[in-house]
C-alpha cells in the first residue's frame, strides 16, 4: 500500500473548535480571524508561515487566560505539525487539547469529539494506530449522539477510523467505514474531494488484505469513481482541491494512472502558484 494514498481534509485544515461561551476575567482571542489567516497560509502551502501564525496567537490566548481560545489552537497545532512530521510537537499539542476539555467541561459536544478526531489522527499519522482507535471510538460516540447523520465531520471520522482499523489489519470492518464515509459524503455539499479519498484509501485496504491480483476489479472500480469525484466540474480550483490533488496523485501513479497523476500534478503547481 501507499502511505500516499492515506489522505483526508484534517490534513489540510483541522475542523472548527471555536467555543463561543462567555467567561469572567478572560479576554478571548478573535477566533474568526485567527482561522481566516490560518487558511490563507494552508492556501499558500507556507507551514512556516503558518507556525509563526499559531504561536502567536497561542501567546495571546495564555496571556488572555482563555482556555477556549487554547483549545482552539492546539487543535490547529495537532494539524500543522502532523503534516510536518514532528511527533513531539504533535504529542503535546494533542494531550493539551485534550486537557482541555475536562477543564472546560465540555465532555459531551462536538467539540471534544473533534479534538478526540485530531488527536487520533495524530498517533495514526505517526504508525500508532493501537493508541489512535480508542480516540476515535471516543469520537464516535459523540458525533453519533450529537451531530445529523449526514454532517461532514462525521463523514471524516469514519475515514480516518477506516485508516486505523486497516493498519491493524482489520480490514472488513475498515472498508465498512470507507462506505458509511463516501455514503454521508455523497450526501453533503461540495464532498466529492472527500468521498474520492475514501475510494483510494478503500483501494489500498483491500489490497493490503488480498493483494492486488485478487483486488484488480474492486481497486480500478474505487479508481475510476475517485476520478470522476476529483474531476467534478462544480468545485472550487482552490487550495485545497491544490492540496488533494497533490496527495491523491502518487496513488493514482501507483496503481498505473500515470497520465492522470501528471495531470493533477500540474493542477496542483499551478494553483499553488497562482495563490
Amino acid at each position: 500500500m501507499k502511505d500516499g494514498g492515506y489522505i483526508k481534509k484534517e490534513d489540510y485544515a483541522e475542523p472548527d473548535c471555536v467555543l463561543c461561551m462567555d467567561d469572567t476575567d478572560v479576554k478571548p482571542i478573535d477566533t474568526r480571524r485567527f482561522i481566516e489567516k490560518l487558511d490563507l497560509y494552508y492556501g499558500k502551502n507556507d507551514y512556516d508561515g503558518a507556525e509563526r501564525h499559531l504561536k502567536y496567537w497561542l501567546s495571546e490566548a495564555v496571556s488572555g487566560n482563555d482556555r477556549r481560545g487554547q483549545f482552539t489552537v492546539y487543535n490547529e497545532m495537532m494539524g500543522l505539525y502532523r503534516k510536518t512530521g514532528r511527533y513531539e510537537e504533535a504529542v503535546d499539542a494533542s494531550e493539551k487539547a485534550l486537557s482541555l476539555i475536562f477543564a472546560l467541561g465540555i465532555e459531551d459536544t462536538a467539540a471534544a469529539g473533534t479534538a478526540y478526531v485530531n488527536a487520533a489522527t495524530v498517533y495514526k499519522t505517526f504508525k500508532e494506530s493501537d493508541k489512535s482507535l480508542p480516540l476515535f471510538e471516543k469520537a464516535k460516540a459523540i458525533y453519533e449522539k450529537t451531530l445529523n447523520e449526514n454532517d461532514r465531520r462525521t463523514g471524516g471520522l469514519y475515514n480516518n477510523m477506516a485508516l486505523s482499523l486497516s493498519d491493524l489489519h482489520r480490514y472488513d470492518e475498515a472498508i465498512r467505514y470507507y462506505e458509511k464515509a463516501i455514503d454521508i459524503m455523497l450526501n453533503t455539499e461540495n464532498g466529492e474531494l472527500e468521498a474520492a479519498i475514501s475510494y483510494l484509501n478503500a483501494a489500498n485496504a483491500k489490497e493490503a488484505q488480498i493483494g492486488a491480483e485478487a483486488a484488480e476489479e474492486f481497486i480500478s472500480d474505487c479508481m475510476e469513481r475517485a476520478k470522476t469525484l476529483i474531476d467534478t466540474p462544480s468545485l472550487k480550483r482552490d487550495g485545497y482541491y491544490a492540496f488533494v490533488c497533490e496527495k491523491c496523485a502518487p496513488t493514482f501513479e501507483y496503481y498505473g494512472y500515470f497520465l492522470y497523476a501528471n495531470e493533477l500534478k500540474e493542477i496542483s503547481k499551478k494553483i499553488y502558484e497562482r495563490a
